[in-house]
């Protein structure tokens, strides 16, 4: 089993590029596959693999992230795959940034995604609206935490704390409701550093504890603002309160909710202390490998804006296990 592939990161957050536009290539890429290309002593080593397809140009995009965990297990979205997804599809030739009329656009499992190539030679990308959820029980190391749950096209159970280091090693699985993370859940630990400014650190499910997590840090900047009003995240330390029965996520319609909210509209929301963010408000977000910086525009939509840079390429020759 032969086939070419290209290593990238973004913020140290890595991933194999699988090029297989018409799929012909790795057919229904099996987990064993995506497993054995992410061990980092067995396979070439990364959080996850991204294969390249061309997508459903009537459906809005001409290309489609497939996006899987390093335990081959498949994935909706991801913040800073996709970025080096787009990377990816400039470096090859596939897109010409100089001749690109607005964003470009990227299908994924969690819809399309419109990215934008910086000046500055960074990448964003809207990241849609946000879903707020109440409040959750997550267990990590053997502690239980009240966390916030929010949905940024993956699960999150986001934690705040007043230092990072007190979290310990994250190394075991979290334990979390499987009613309400029938799929598992990533959790992020966060504390504040200053003005507009957090640290973050992330377990991400089928993956472990991870350098950054682009969904994460958006799930993260929303739990955040929502808390504070989109203000300076200085004491965050505690937990969102329950935002309705069983923490149920509701999506807004213009009125009020009961429950959480996907807060789309900036409208209120009853049954929790959680401010209404004003916006748009930007935080930045420091992860171990870096800093990405996420944008609350006024439209409800998150922007995550952060580097993507490929590092090599090669050819796969191993064989299944």
């Amino acid at each position: 089993m032969s086939f070419p592939f290209v290593k990238g990161h973004g913020t140290r957050n890595d991933f194999v590029v699988l090029p297989d536009l018409d799929g012909s290539v790795h057919g229904d890429l099996e987990p064993a596959v995506v497993a054995q290309i992410c061990d980092r002593r067995a396979g070439v080593g990364a959080d996850g693999v991204l294969r390249v397809l061309r997508g459903d140009v009537d459906g809005g995009s001409q290309w489609f992230m497939d996006y899987r965990n390093a335990d081959g297990s498949v994935s909706q979205m991801c913040g800073n795959g996709v970025r080096v997804f787009a990377r990816y599809l400039e470096a090859a030739g596939l897109v010409d940034t100089a001749t690109l009329d607005g964003p470009l656009a990227i299908d994924t499992r969690d819809g399309i995604k419109n990215v934008t190539y910086c000046g500055d030679g960074e990448i964003s990308v809207d990241m849609g609206a946000p879903t707020i959820g109440g409040r959750v029980d997550v267990a990590v190391g053997g502690r239980h935490y009240d966390a916030a749950r929010v949905d940024t096209g993956n699960p999150h159970a986001v934690v705040f704390v007043d230092a990072l280091a007190e979290v310990g090693e994250l190394v075991r699985s979290p334990i979390s409701c499987v009613e309400e993370f029938p799929d598992g859940v990533n959790i992020e630990f966060v504390a504040a550093v200053g003005d507009q400014a957090v640290a973050m650190r992330v377990f991400e499910r089928g993956v472990g504890e991870t350098w950054s997590c682009g969904t994460g840090a958006c799930a993260v900047v929303a739990a955040v603002a929502t808390r504070t009003g989109g203000g300076e995240p200085t004491g965050v330390a505690g937990s969102m309160s329950r935002a309705g029965p069983g923490g149920a996520a509701e999506s807004m319609s213009g009125g009020e909710t009961h429950g959480s909210t996907d807060l789309m509209s900036g409208g209120e929301t009853s049954g929790s202390t959680g401010s209404v963010p004003r916006l748009p408000t930007t935080y930045a977000v420091t992860v171990p490998g870096g800093t990405l910086t996420v944008t609350w525009q006024l439209d409800g939509h998150l922007h995550l804006k952060g580097p993507a840079v490929l590092v090599a390429t090669g050819t796969w020759s191993g064989s299944p296990r």
